[in-house]
């Protein structure tokens, strides 16, 4: 296992992910939740306001079923990529944000982003994936892995 206090809960497995996004008393389907693990979007808005423009390309990992794209766009940022290993939770979110543009959704690993090409993003965040990687069966090599990706 991973990094301390992980428990014997698989982090960075998508399997822990679908399960949890797919039960409504974890904020999953049947309960039209959303769940943001830290800070919701009024704390971070100074900060992201600082230092990213609205019209950058923002690629949001591990977005779960947070509300900070969300609330990014309804604050006028222009173009967000969402990923995250679960399909369950990039089709729930695929289908609760289908009429607004500025948002993408997409199913995909951090350790693995070859789909985009180097330089594809102006800003990159993670409010809590690097810790799930952590904690994942391939520590601390799978958070390498994912920090060599958004390096590039």
């Amino acid at each position: 296992m991973g990094g301390a206090d992980c428990n014997s809960t698989d982090f960075g497995a998508a399997a822990y992910w679908d399960a949890r996004y797919s039960s409504p008393s974890t904020g999953g389907k049947g309960r039209g939740g959303f769940f943001d693990w830290y800070q919701a979007y009024p704390a971070l808005r100074p900060i992201l306001r600082a230092c990213v423009p609205t019209s950058s390309r923002v690629l949001m990992l591990g977005c779960g079923n947070s509300l900070l794209s969300e609330d990014m766009v309804k604050d006028g940022y222009e173009d967000i990529v969402n990923m995250d290993i679960s399909s369950v939770v990039i089709e729930q979110m695929k289908e609760k944000h289908m009429d607004v543009p500025q948002l993408t959704y997409m199913q995909m690993d951090v350790r693995d982003m070859s789909l985009f090409a180097d330089g594809s993003f102006d800003c990159v965040i993670d409010k809590g994936t690097l810790d799930a990687m952590m904690c994942g069966d391939d520590a601390p090599h799978g958070a390498s892995r994912m920090l060599a990706e958004v390096a590039r």
